[in-house]
């Protein structure tokens, strides 16, 4: 035999090893792939790569198994554990915080199925692990630094308790900058039970250090539907307890009460309100002469409106969708639907980042000051086949349909900044013939049977407390403008606000407005008794009427 044909034997010899050795690493490797109920050996995956020859091409392709989550329906009372336990464990985890704080043994036992007792041999709470309360305390102690307002309204209040005798029940977002207003309320004489509106925004350790002080609490992040609705009921059906005042974002909670509890709904003494959905809840019961007590509409107040809804969501937009999708917005296509204050401050920062924007509209006026803006108005049908992301910010219902996502492009990625989750049709996208895929917490791909994906964030729920934080600043203004509002209708003498829908005085906006200034060095430029004559103002304020817009 010839050197070049022993050569050429040689080699053909290696090449059918290297081949059989790919195969067997291929083999190995999907033996190991991920199935529901196991983890994956990390030690023997980077092995198996590492058998695998980069210079010659592998004949055998290696095949992926799926780990596809399908989602059934919300579950009812004999399932409730089936939802938080079938999405991924991180989801449980408060994002803010790091998943560090939570008690890894703890995670597969529903809180409800817990016997939990705090420092003060208290059990009347229910939540992920007590044991975190230390890194809860730490959270709040953060916010409180950027929360000076709320802080100096506490103190300069505290000697007075104008909520002594107060019994509030709340159902907001529970995080830190939340605990700061929770706790500045018992400062000033209140007792209180507290519930989340939402079943993802719950910094667990948070609500572990609100319960270890006292707190009824009842929320964990990674709710089902059943357990939502259990730890309103929690809140308000308790033996000697019973409420006097209600702090709602979203309405779930007034609801609940008007509905399962009349008796208790007719003693409340007020509702603060803070979200456009439960503000348009309770201008219907005023309609429909069913609202029987007063009620605040803190959404509507410049101090909410302006900061919260604007700036807020103008800085957390981002920062949700980034933490979520690694998306780059540089061109990207992006519809929001609405261009009230919470769409325009998304549309502002997406703007800045290069994204082309498009926005949908049913107000000719918002309409019109987005086209002054440079955007571009449109139907969504006509921009649906091509767009790569959609915000909903509208608070109304079936904004984007099944239709429409039928429709999407593969790879859109859609979300909600509303406060609802009835903005996206999330419903009917829990059928047998489409795959839910969880990929990280808070993130779904839905996957058609031709095989196209959307991206889902937060299951159609309010993303940036779902998925992300929101500047501390900003819920400073809010919550001192709830504490305000809660303080005002406590103590009006009767007669004062009827059963109606109340917007926040203009004098106690500005006096909101007011205590934040010292954390710019702001210095407010004074009238004289002539300018003040000369506009028909008092110096002190009220600036601007009630109509005023800003």
């Amino acid at each position: 035999m010839s050197e070049a044909a022993g050569d050429a034997k040689l080699e053909v010899k290696q090449a059918s090893k290297e081949v059989k050795e790919s195969e067997n690493a291929a083999e190995k490797y999907s033996a190991m792939t991920v199935s529901k109920n196991s983890e994956m050996n990390m030690g023997e995956l980077s092995s198996a790569f590492s058998a695998v020859p980069t210079h010659k091409p592998v004949k055998k392709q290696i095949q992926f198994v799926e780990d596809k989550q399908e989602f059934s329906r919300f579950p009812t009372k004999t399932g409730r554990r089936s939802l938080s336990r079938s999405i991924s464990q991180s989801s449980t985890d408060s994002y803010s915080s790091a998943a560090s704080y939570t008690d890894s043994s703890d995670d597969e036992t529903s809180p409800r199925d817990k016997t939990q007792v705090n420092i003060k041999g208290s059990s009347d709470f229910c939540v992920k692990s007590i044991k975190q309360a230390e890194f809860g305390r730490r959270e709040i102690e953060i916010a409180e630094q950027d929360m000076s307002a709320l802080i100096s309204l506490r103190k300069r209040a505290q000697s007075e308790k104008p909520l002594a005798g107060a019994k509030i029940v709340g159902c907001t977002h529970i995080t830190a900058q939340t605990a700061v207003l929770i706790e500045t309320l018992v400062a000033l004489g209140a007792q209180c039970r507290w519930t989340a509106c939402n079943i993802y925004s719950t910094q667990n350790e948070v609500a572990a250090a609100l319960s270890e002080t006292g707190v009824a609490v009842f929320a964990w992040k990674g709710e089902s539907e059943d357990d939502f609705w259990w730890c309103i009921d929690r809140c308000v059906n308790t033996e000697g307890w019973q409420p006097n005042m209600i702090l709602d974002d979203g309405g779930d909670l007034t609801h609940w009460v008007y509905k399962k509890y009349p008796n208790v709904f007719k003693k409340i003494r007020g509702i603060v309100e803070e979200s456009v959905t439960g503000v348009h809840r309770l201008y219907q019961l005023s309609k429909a002469g069913k609202l029987c007590v007063p009620a605040m509409n803190v959404n509507d107040s410049v101090t909410k409106q302006k900061f919260d809804n604007l700036y807020c969501c103008r800085e957390s937009i981002l920062d949700g969708l980034k933490r979520t999708t690694d998306v780059m917005f540089g061109g990207k296509q992006v519809v929001v639907c609405g261009y009230g204050e919470v769409g325009k401050g998304c549309c502002a920062a997406l703007k800045a980042l290069g994204a082309i924007v498009y926005v949908t509209e049913i107000d000719p006026i918002c309409a019109l000051q987005a086209c002054m803006d440079g955007f571009r108005v449109v139907k969504l049908n006509e921009v649906i086949r091509q767009v790569d992301v959609i915000i909903t910010c509208t608070g109304n219902k079936n904004v984007v349909t099944r239709d429409q996502l039928d429709r999407m492009k593969n790879g859109s990625i859609v979300c909600n900044m509303g406060h609802s989750n009835t903005e996206i049709d999330v419903a009917s996208l829990r059928t047998p013939e489409l795959t839910w895929e969880r990929v990280r917490s808070q993130v779904d791909h839905v996957i058609w049977p031709d095989g196209k994906r959307v991206i889902l964030l937060a299951e159609g729920r309010l993303l940036n407390l779902s998925c992300s934080t929101v500047p501390t600043f900003v819920l400073s203004i809010t919550a001192t403008t709830q504490a305000l509002a809660l303080i005002e209708l406590y103590n009006a003498p009767e007669g004062r606000y009827k059963q109606d829908v109340y917007l926040l005085p203009k004098k106690m906006d500005e006096y909101v407005a007011s205590l934040h200034l010292a954390t710019f060095d702001a210095h407010l430029t004074e009238l004289s008794d002539e300018q003040a004559k000369y506009l028909g103002l008092n110096k002190n304020g009220p600036f601007k009427p009630n109509y005023y817009r800003y």
